[in-house]
């Protein structure tokens, strides 16, 4: 899913449904997107139709027709109390003109505060939103904030508010200084000025009106809390920290220090991949969403808000090549730290915590377009995938080459992950594709080559311990057995390598 629809990403990703764009094409999809009539089908929008916020802790997904209909909070891995991705009743916050429209919309240059300009018959008005962060970084609260600007005519927009409980109860409370609606153990609330007229208003659901003319302003925020004293900060302080996060973004991105080719698209590639950086943790979550389709109508729906370490490991190499560097170091730090906690052999995927991921298990709803099972936990937290071993020493080498220094207790697990490496590179595992038939898997071996080849680099140049002659010696006996499998396969019309050798005598 392209997040950001001005955004240009990377020639040749996929877009959406295995279509794939190259070169000049994704200008034009890009024009496209950011430029359209938003229309839902039974209910669901595209998912290409969708932007993210992020504060790093939780993601909202922002549909073009001005509903967030995906939004877990306090944190990516809580429930959602918006969902409208799996079910057409699943809850959303909505701003958006009464009547037909179409919208012109756009990130900030180097920013995740988004833009959007909703173009109606009577007129135009421009709605910026963000998830809030403070001058010391992320708020010790939840604050969805949404501003609505007149820009020329007028322009009548409806607001609905209408969150879950997916456990729990929802219940509404006057409370002396603020209406206050409890979700499960969340405390939160819908701020907004006098120039918001409240049509309904009770334990389930707020929906309200403003007209927007030429020149009016108004700011609408959701806040929420958990398990802690719910603020009600001032309206034009929830409007002020809209643009203080902007400057944040900026700051952050300003600072990267990548300065080759497409900087723009790889500035742009490098704030999608911030969204999902887990502040409090620092680890990195494969996705923020749970139980969308590989295809519409499968079955293949998992949930991914969980930190894998192939995909944290990906994401770290990126951050460090595009010039980042709290991130990277501090993504690196909780992969060091969770694998030497939990050992004694890494695990394929991990909470946001660090902790075990919970057994998977489907959630009674209809699904996006009706795909189902939806899953949450994951499967995989039970496999084996050996080339975890070599995303692990491959992160490890290229944040040395990077000029940074690796402390004892990283140095320690890489050696007894390089060690381990040599032990079970011959056995069976799951693979990248997390298959439950266990294989011989070509990219397994490779990843295994990969991790020792590596190890044998860090030992060599003094950055860990260990036994750098045994470590190459055994990944050159590695590269010899997938030369052997690729041999034997060169009579295929394609010379492609074998996913898996097929054969059930022992590895070498």
């Amino acid at each position: 899913m392209c997040s950001d629809l001005r955004f240009p990403c990377i020639p040749g990703i996929q877009l959406h449904h295995g279509r794939k764009l190259r070169g000049d094409r994704w200008q034009h999809a890009a024009l496209m997107l950011s430029s359209l009539t938003p229309e839902r089908t039974q209910g669901f929008l595209p998912l290409e139709h969708y932007a993210a916020l992020g504060d790093g802790r939780s993601i909202a997904l922002v549909g073009a027709d001005g509903a967030i209909d995906w939004w877990c909070a306090p944190n990516m891995d809580s429930p959602p109390l918006f969902n409208r991705l799996h079910d057409r009743k699943g809850g959303h916050f909505t701003v958006a003109p009464v009547g037909t429209f179409r919208i012109e919309r756009q990130y900030r240059n180097d920013s995740n505060v988004l833009e959007t300009l909703f173009i109606t018959s009577t007129g135009s008005a421009k709605v910026t939103e963000s998830l809030n962060s403070g001058v010391a970084g992320r708020l010790p609260w939840c604050e969805l904030a949404r501003r609505i600007e007149g820009v020329s005519g007028s322009v009548d927009f409806e607001i609905t508010l209408a969150p879950i409980c997916a456990h729990g109860g929802l219940r509404r409370v006057n409370h002396p200084n603020a209406e206050v609606r409890y979700i499960g153990d969340l405390a939160t609330t819908f701020c907004h000025d006098e120039q918001i007229s409240i049509v309904v208003d009770d334990d389930e659901r707020t929906t309200a009106r403003f007209l927007a003319r030429a020149g009016t302003k108004t700011c609408l925020a959701f806040l929420v809390a958990d398990q802690a004293p719910l603020p009600t900060p001032k309206l034009n302080d929830i409007d002020r920290r809209i643009e203080l996060s902007d400057e944040e973004w900026r700051r952050w991105a300003n600072e990267l220090t990548y300065d080759g080719p497409f900087k723009a698209d790889l500035v742009r590639c490098a704030l999608s991949l911030k969204f999902l950086v887990y502040s409090k943790t620092g680890t990195i979550a494969a996705a923020a969403t749970s139980g969308l389709p590989e295809r519409i109508g499968g079955d293949k729906n998992y949930d991914y808000r969980y930190a894998w370490v192939r995909d944290a490991a990906y994401t770290i190499k990126a951050l460090l090549r595009a010039g980042a560097l709290q991130e990277p170091v501090g993504a690196f730090g909780w992969l060091v730290r969770t694998i030497a906690g939990d050992g004694p052999e890494p695990q394929v995927v991990y909470t946001l915590s660090g902790g075990e991921v919970p057994q998977e298990r489907m959630v009674d709803v209809p699904g996006y377009k009706g795909s189902t099972p939806v899953r949450i936990g994951n499967r995989a937290r039970a496999q084996t995938q050996l080339s975890c071993y070599g995303d692990v020493l491959e992160t490890a080498a290229l944040f040395a080459r990077s000029g940074h220094v690796l402390d004892p207790q990283a140095a320690r697990l890489l050696e007894n992950l390089a060690e381990q490496c040599v032990r079970r590179w011959r056995e069976k595992d799951c693979g990248i594709w997390e298959l439950q038939d266990k294989q011989h898997y070509t990219f397994s071996k490779i990843g295994c080559w990969l991790a020792l080849t590596n190890a044998a680099d860090l030992a060599k140049e003094g950055h860990i311990g260990g036994d750098a002659n045994r470590w190459l010696a055994e990944s050159r006996r590695i590269r010899d057995w997938i030369t052997a499998i690729a041999g034997r396969r060169r009579s295929r019309p394609t010379h492609s390598m074998p996913a898996a050798t097929g054969s059930t005598r022992r590895c070498c």
